[in-house]
C-alpha cells in the first residue's frame, strides 16, 4: 500500500518515487523466494501458475507480509514429491518472514512433520491440542482414529 498522496504517485517523484522502489524490490524479493519468475511481467490478476504453484506459500503474489497464513488442504491431490516440495515451502516461509501459519491437513504424517502444536477436531469438537507427541499419545485421538464410540 503506498502511504505518499495520490499527487506524488501520479508524478512518481519524491517519497512516491522511494516507496514504489522499495515496494518493487519487495515484489522482486518474493517472486525469487516462491520461484515464480516466469509471471514476473505478467499484469495482475491475469498470471497463470501451475497447479503445484497455484496452492499455498506460492500463490502469494503481494508485498504484503501477514502474521498468519491460513492454508486449508494445500496437499490436497498432491503426489510424495509435490508434497515434500509444498512442506519446504511451508517451512521456508515460517522461517524466512516469521509468518505463523494455521494448516488444516488431513494427512497426519505431514501435519506431525510440520507443526510446533496440533490441534484436533472430530466433527467440530476439539478432542486434543499439544505438541505432535502429546497429540499422537492422546487416548481420545487413537479412540477417535479407530472409531471407539464414548
Amino acid at each position: 500500500m503506498m502511504k505518499s498522496n495520490i499527487f506524488l504517485q501520479a508524478l512518481r517523484v519524491g517519497p512516491a518515487l522511494r516507496e514504489e522502489i522499495e515496494h518493487r524490490k519487495r515484489v522482486e524479493e518474493i517472486i525469487d523466494f516462491l520461484e515464480i519468475q516466469h509471471v514476473r511481467k505478467t499484469p495482475g490478476g491475469t498470471a497463470a501458475l501451475r497447479p503445484a504453484e497455484a496452492r499455498g506459500p506460492r500463490a502469494a503474489r503481494s508485498p504484503l507480509e501477514p502474521t498468519v497464513l491460513l492454508l486449508d488442504e494445500p496437499m490436497a491431490g498432491m503426489n510424495v514429491e509435490e508434497k515434500q516440495d509444498m512442506s519446504r515451502f511451508i517451512l521456508d516461509v515460517n522461517d524466512e518472514f516469521g509468518t505463523t501459519i494455521v494448516l488444516i491437513e488431513h494427512d497426519m504424517g505431514v501435519v506431525m512433520d510440520l507443526s510446533d502444536r496440533v490441534v484436533v477436531l472430530d466433527y467440530g469438537k476439539k478432542i486434543a491440542d499439544g505438541t505432535p507427541d502429546e497429540v499422537r499419545a492422546s487416548q481420545a485421538v487413537i479412540d477417535a482414529y479407530l472409531g471407539v464410540k464414548h
